[in-house]
């Protein structure tokens, strides 16, 4: 069915529902990214940029083989990066500007090839995991040097999903879903106060700080078992709220709204809370099947 190619692009309006334009491609979209300005397609060997408004080709990059369409993308026209793999031996990442039409850097970021890639809203911190599962990676897009270094566990696991908090300012909360069924949340926003109690210590004074970040698992809070162990998994932030001290300026707690959803139908969204102290607590606030809401409503109609 010449209408159901995965070859087959479709741009809708949504406010109307009406099709705008239709483009195809000589081989299987494999992603697709779009902010105010810019489109993005996402093929096995090459990805297409385009001016979002009058869908004129702006550039073509040719990539590695990129067999599951591992791309990134950042909305904000202030910092609109792109990220791309940039080996099938390692875990290079190439972030390329999509505004100004330009290589910005590449990233050596693992030894084993990409399994996912998150960037910030704001396009300053860009996120990896390898096919090892073990690690998480944060770096700062503008200097292409290594923030932070998550260790989500010891034992082998496929990262699903990666994704950042929807803030403008500062990318406060990393969530990262894996093949274990377990969520994983990484704080970046407490996270220089446990940085600078550590660098104070013994341990910290003679260890470099990516040895330090990839021990010490204050900054790291797990929900497990939010799915069953093998079922792929995708989550997002959805908002985040700081609350204040009411006795000083600073931020007492931090508020985030996760989304769940999984390939066997279920939805999930859970309230988790982080303190200052770095407790964290986890609240289910609903949760349903979308394949039986689905089946519901086809049966109604």
């Amino acid at each position: 069915m010449p209408s159901l190619s995965p070859r087959r692009l479709c741009l809708f309006n949504t406010t109307t529902g009406a099709p705008l334009r239709e483009m195809t491609f000589l081989t299987s979209i494999l992603a697709v990214r779009l902010n105010r300005k810019r489109l993005v397609v996402v093929l096995q060997e090459k990805t297409y940029i385009y001016d979002s408004n009058s869908l004129s080709m702006l550039d073509t990059i040719d990539t590695v083989p990129n067999l599951k369409g591992l791309c990134a993308f950042s909305p904000s026209l202030e910092g609109c990066f792109l990220a791309l793999p940039a080996s099938t031996a390692k875990g290079a990442v190439l972030v390329y500007n999509v505004m100004e039409l330009q290589l910005h850097c590449e990233i050596d970021a693992h030894r084993s090839p990409l399994a996912a890639i998150a960037l910030s809203s704001n396009g300053k911190y860009i996120a990896t995991a390898s096919e090892q599962g073990t690690i998480i990676r944060v770096h700062l897009v503008s200097e292409a040097t290594k923030s932070y270094s998550f260790r989500r566990g010891t034992c082998p696991s496929t990262i699903f999903s990666l994704s950042f908090a929807p803030s403008l300012q500062l990318p406060d909360i990393l969530v990262a879903t894996s093949s274990s069924g377990s969520v994983h949340i990484f704080s970046l926003g407490f996270e220089t106060n446990q940085r600078t109690k550590m660098s104070g210590s013994f341990l910290g004074s003679i260890l470099p700080y990516s040895v330090n970040d990839a021990l010490d698992p204050a900054h790291h809070h797990v929900l497990h078992n939010a799915v069953s162990a093998g079922v792929r998994s995708y989550a997002v932030v959805r908002k985040v709220d700081k609350v204040a001290d009411s006795s000083s300026s600073e931020i007492a707690s931090c508020r985030a709204i996760i989304s769940l959803i999984a390939y066997n139908g279920y939805f999930q969204e859970y309230t988790f809370t982080l303190n200052s102290q770095n407790e964290s607590t986890w609240s289910l606030e609903r949760e349903f099947n979308l394949v039986a809401v689905i089946s519901g409503n086809a049966e109604t109609s």
